[in-house]
């Protein structure tokens, strides 16, 4: 089998800022926290960080909004010297850790500084009330504001109701996803939101598109997430045994830059990434245990999941049905932190830090009870997405 570069990184530390519902730090700083963590927690100095790599861009200056760190700012903060740095966005959250991996396969960098801030609660986002005040809407979107539909919730509710009614799948089996996500956040003091929540809550919850509540939508905060990517020979002097990346693959193969115009819709690039992933491991999905998947709207974790073949098409409702397959103690524990759904929209790179506290079993009261070797993270939606197989080294 091709030896792929990835599996000659690791993933040696992770850092988390606290999250925030209600703004009262400046997410800058939280994103320097995030990292300060990361290198801390992989037992290196900011001295020994030689690459950098954040999604979105983010110009100097940048302190708040959907991208509030950029690198040249967090490079200065830290005192970093960088042989290498980026902030490209082919694998939507995953794309620091593609560009890592790149950059230490071509001898750019050794370890490698990953992140995702977020201020979304503390900047002001497009309305159609700001696209009336200026907002000059472009690309996709050129396509969704003259109808009044600028939120991605009204544009994946489209998809969600249209594959939902193809296969019958039922809201009760949408809200399982919802209900289990907030019972592991229940066990995650970071999380936002901690309460139950019944089957009853679920179904009468404010519907914001059909078949979306407001509880099959995540939730906006700012925070920020940091992991240190490694060449695996220097992982292992690290205090923490190394995760190793065995499979990292992304794709957009029909119509790229579009969500609505692929040939296959209601698809999206999931089921382009998740076969480019499987096709470099050995792996099957039968290995995997624990998954941690991209929940900016609940719909799309049974998209993930029938992409990635844990189960087949349109079967994804019957899957996650009553919550126990997907439970802390299931066959298929997921989103163990309550997700995006109920800890907070930490952007996919929540997922990540998740994947590595269990597989390190250091996930507190919510740590997953069966011996753990291989996670999955998978991340985006839409016309971006990136897979990633971790396991423990061996």
């Amino acid at each position: 089998m091709t030896t792929y570069a990835e599996k000659n990184c690791a993933i040696t530390g992770i850092g988390q800022s606290d999250i925030y519902r209600k703004p009262t730090v400046l997410p800058f700083e939280l994103a320097v926290r995030a990292c300060e963590k990361a290198i801390a927690d992989a037992g290196l100095t900011p001295s020994d960080i030689d690459g950098a790599c954040a999604w979105p861009p983010a110009p100097p200056g940048t302190v708040t909004g959907v991208g509030a760190a950029g690198v040249a700012d967090m490079s200065a903060s830290l005192g970093l010297k960088l042989s290498y740095w980026s902030d490209a966005g082919m694998a939507a959250q995953l794309s620091p850790i593609m560009e890592a991996v790149a950059a230490i396969a071509a001898g750019y960098a050794t370890h490698v500084l990953c992140w995702r801030s977020l201020g979304e609660r503390s900047a002001q986002h497009y309305t159609l009330s700001s696209a009336k005040g200026g907002w000059v809407p472009s690309g996709g979107m050129e396509w969704m504001v003259p109808y009044y539909a600028p939120s991605a919730a009204i544009w994946l509710a489209c998809h969600a109701s249209a594959h939902m009614t193809r296969y019958g799948i039922t809201r009760e089996q949408l809200g399982a996803v919802a209900i289990n996500q907030r019972h592991n956040a229940g066990l995650n003091p970071k999380a936002i939101y901690r309460d139950p929540i019944t089957m009853d809550d679920y179904l009468s919850a404010r519907l914001v598109a059909t078949p979306f509540s407001v509880l099959d939508c995540d939730i906006p905060c700012d925070g920020a997430t940091a992991v240190i990517v490694s060449r695996l020979d220097t992982a292992r002097d690290r205090p923490h045994p190394p995760i190793v990346l065995e499979a990292l693959a992304t794709a957009s193969c029909d119509r790229m830059g579009s969500w609505i115009g692929r040939s296959d819709w209601p698809r999206q690039a999931m089921h382009d990434a998740a076969p480019a992933m499987w096709r470099r491991t050995d792996l099957k999905p039968k290995d995997v245990d624990s998954a941690h998947i991209y929940d900016g709207f609940s719909w799309l974790v049974l998209s993930w999941l029938e992409a990635l073949g844990f189960c087949g098409e349109g079967e994804s409702g019957a899957f996650v049905e009553g919550g126990g397959r997907i439970a802390l103690e299931g066959e298929l524990p997921m989103n163990t932190n309550g997700g995006q759904l109920s800890e907070g929209r930490m952007h996919g790179m929540g997922h990540l830090h998740e994947a590595v506290l269990q597989l390190r079993g250091a996930a507190g009261e919510r740590q997953i009870g069966k011996p753990l070797n291989v996670s999955l993270v998978a991340n985006g939606g839409g016309d971006v997405a990136g897979s990633l197989l971790l396991r423990r080294d061996v």
